[in-house]
C-alpha cells in the first residue's frame, strides 16, 4: 500500500477513535474543514499525526472557517501498528488556543491557503 494510501487510511482510524472516546458524530460527508460534530451540533475538525512525524498540519483559510463556526479541533497521537493504529495521546481544544500567529507559511499553491506546522509538545503540554 502507498504511503499517502496508509495516511489517509491511519487518519480514518484516528478520526474514529476519537469520536467514540469522545461522543462525537462523524460526518457522512467530511469536508475540508470539520470531519466530526458534537452531539449539539457544534463542528469538530479531527487533526491526526503519526509521533514520528512530530506535528500536524493545519490550513490557514479552513482554520478560520472552522474557528469561525464556534468548532474545535480534535487532535490525535498515534503510531503505526501493523495494519492498524495505536492511539497514544488525544485532546480537544478551540482554535484560538492554537499558538499560530506567527506559523503561517505559503503551501506553495497546495489547497489555496498558507499553513502552519504545530508541534506535538505544542498541543500536548
Amino acid at each position: 500500500m502507498s504511503r499517502s494510501s496508509n495516511a489517509s487510511r491511519y487518519g480514518s482510524l484516528a478520526e474514529k477513535h476519537l469520536a467514540d472516546e469522545r461522543g462525537l458524530v462523524l460526518d457522512g460527508q467530511h469536508t475540508s474543514w470539520c470531519d466530526a460534530r458534537f452531539q449539539n451540533g457544534t463542528p469538530v475538525e479531527i487533526k491526526s499525526a503519526m509521533v514520528s512525524t512530530g506535528y500536524f498540519q493545519i490550513y490557514r483559510k479552513y482554520h478560520e472557517k472552522l474557528r469561525d463556526a464556534g468548532g474545535w479541533y480534535g487532535f490525535v497521537v498515534y503510531r503505526e501498528h501493523g495494519d492498524r493504529i495505536r492511539v497514544l495521546k488525544t485532546r480537544i481544544t478551540r482554535p484560538e488556543r492554537l499558538p499560530l500567529r506567527s506559523l503561517w507559511s505559503p503551501t506553495g499553491g497546495h489547497r489555496n491557503s498558507k499553513k502552519a506546522k504545530i508541534y506535538l509538545d505544542s498541543i500536548f503540554k
